[in-house]
């Protein structure tokens, strides 16, 4: 049996002021930090394998926190990068809704059928990030966290539930939140979802799913 545990890289201050972070490589903020050592010590009583994590910063450091209880090295991979929006990226979300009106309804009706402007769409995302789960449940038998992003650990979600994409939206994730999968005779298990129970000491209640 393989255990996989999705978890949600730490509060930047783009997610606060509800900005587009994508690949734009943002810094975690003090709560960020906060939680991501929190989780950390969360997970530190585990046993795990190997710990896999997007490139961009905000995803890295938060692996790191991980990695450090275990005497680990990271391991890093473009498979878990964000999500591209492409023209979005940098921009705060209601210039976003206004620049981009038809678009925009169109992510939130349909987020399947997206393909964003200079962008990736989420099948793009789908089929990446499964080459990392496919690489570590041929590798691993025991505990492998990949620390990700919003909309990859969604899609990640769906595709392990075997749920189609326009399924997007049923899910909500929050910062530094862990969702855990147990594979065994070729089928993928939820066994926890969007678990930030460990985030109780920072007395602070979760930012709107963005």
């Amino acid at each position: 049996m393989t255990q996989i545990i999705l978890a949600r890289h730490g509060e930047t201050e783009w997610n606060v002021e509800e900005v587009f972070r994508g690949r734009i490589d943002i810094e975690l903020n003090e709560t960020g930090l906060r939680q991501a050592q929190l989780l950390a010590e969360y997970l530190s009583a585990l046993t795990i394998d190997t710990i896999y994590s997007s490139p961009l910063r905000r995803a890295l450091k938060t692996a790191e926190m991980i990695a450090g209880y275990h005497k680990l090295d990271v391991e890093i991979t473009h498979g878990l990068i964000d999500f591209n929006y492409g023209e979005w990226q940098g921009l705060p979300h209601q210039e976003v809704k206004d620049r981009y009106m038809e678009l925009y309804a169109e992510w939130m009706e349909n987020p399947h059928l997206i393909q964003m402007l200079s962008g990736e769409s989420l099948n793009d995302v789908r089929q990446r990030a499964m080459d990392v789960v496919s690489d570590v449940i041929a590798k691993y038998k025991g505990t492998v966290v990949l620390v990700s992003h919003r909309v990859v650990n969604k899609v990640l979600i769906c595709a392990l539930l075997a749920l189609d994409n326009s399924h997007f939206w049923n899910i909500r994730l929050d910062t530094c939140g862990i969702t855990v999968f147990t594979y065994e005779n070729g089928q993928f298990i939820l066994t926890k979802h969007n678990d930030t129970s460990y985030l109780k000491p920072l007395h602070k209640a979760p930012l709107s799913d963005f």
